[in-house]
């Protein structure tokens, strides 16, 4: 089942229940980015309609274990009179293993109006070499996904760079990309410090904050974004990781940072 596909069976639930495939695996994990994905369709659906998604705070509590059914509850904490604060939970056998806190908001007069900063210089996606996918090697999620490194070093080879993305996508056609698309799209990308390892350790994301640039830019037929992370610091085995997330056109898509435990 692509992406879609498990959005589809989350909504069309009527207990909001789904089971991760196998085939969405990151080692004995689900992928975190669609365990993500699927609170924040549950959490959406509790939500006025003219109040977009703003930020979503992420804690990763433990590993849901593909194959068996994981679960959705939301409860909406607040209902102000432009901003809804929403709680959803990922269950399993019982026990929390995500929760997110979100913020949606309308959008209001302001007198503050500040551009962001212009996206960095990179090759066209298309001139850049796709990352293959290499069974044992990459976790088969990246089947999912089209992504191509244009910046910083590949995982496990000793690098001292601090800065580390590239061009990504799904390898599917969505006929609307919202934010629930992008929070299951940004997590791809492996923790910017796994470069620095000389050899494969796990590692895993603890928190995660994620923001949206409103009204979300058009990212074009082609859907192509681009992703640069730069550690901030690392020690002791857990990196903190900020990253920022553009259309092809360089307009500010998102705005993210980890929190990454590293075992290696």
């Amino acid at each position: 089942m692509n992406f879609a596909d498990l959005l589809s069976a989350f909504t069309a639930s009527v207990d909001q229940r789904v089971t991760i495939p196998t085939d969405w695996a990151q080692g004995r994990a689900g992928y975190g980015g669609l365990v993500a994905a699927l609170v924040v369709q549950g959490m959406r659906a509790k939500v006025a309609d003219g109040r977009p998604l703003r930020s979503l705070a992420i804690t990763f509590v433990g590993p849901v274990t593909p194959g068996e059914v994981m679960s959705v509850e939301v409860e909406v904490l607040r209902e102000g009179r432009a901003v809804s604060q929403v709680l959803g939970r990922a269950l399993q056998n019982g026990q929390t293993m995500c929760i997110i806190q979100g913020s949606f908001g309308a959008g209001r007069e302001s007198s503050v109006d500040v551009a962001a900063l212009p996206a960095p210089a990179a090759p066209e996606p298309e001139s850049c070499q796709r990352m293959p996918y290499i069974e044992g090697l990459n976790p088969p999620f990246i089947r999912y996904f089209d992504v191509r490194w244009t910046i910083g070093d590949y995982p496990c080879t000793n690098s001292r760079k601090r800065e580390m993305g590239g061009w990504m996508r799904f390898d599917e056609q969505f006929a609307h990309f919202d934010t629930v698309h992008l929070v299951g799209l940004v997590d791809v990308w492996p923790p910017a410090v796994l470069p620095h390892l000389k050899e494969r350790a796990p590692a895993s994301s603890l928190t995660w904050t994620i923001e949206f640039v409103q009204p979300q830019p058009d990212l074009g037929a082609e859907g192509w974004l681009l992703y640069k992370a730069n550690i901030e610091h690392a020690r002791d085995g857990y990196g903190h990781i900020a990253a920022m997330i553009w259309s092809q056109t360089g307009e500010l898509v998102a705005i993210s940072r980890q929190t990454v435990a590293v075992f290696g």
